[in-house]
């Protein structure tokens, strides 16, 4: 399975870019916590709309494959009303 290298971006939405801090920059434990919860919540509302996409996405499908079995027995009940006329042919025939 291929991953896509770009991130999750819903439409209207910016995109979250990680910026870290420079190299050699020091950051206190509780600024570096912060991020990390930041990204988190991103992360997880990110995920929440891949799963409401996914949910969306089933109901979709559900419902188009009901739909080709409605379809699928209409046309076996018409093949078979096909097969045998419903109408007599005259007898001076």
């Amino acid at each position: 399975m291929t991953y896509a290298t770009r991130p999750f971006h819903a439409p209207g939405r910016r995109a979250y870019t990680g910026a870290s801090p420079k190299p050699g920059a020091t950051v206190s434990h509780d600024a570096r916590i912060e991020t990390l919860e930041f990204k988190v919540a991103h992360l997880e509302r990110g995920l929440q709309e891949l799963s409401d996409l996914i949910y969306r996405q089933q109901q979709q499908l559900d419902a188009q494959a009901s739909r080709l079995r409605q379809l699928a027995e209409r046309r076996e009940a018409s093949d078979t009303a096909d097969a045998a006329p419903s109408f007599e042919v005259p007898p001076h025939y």
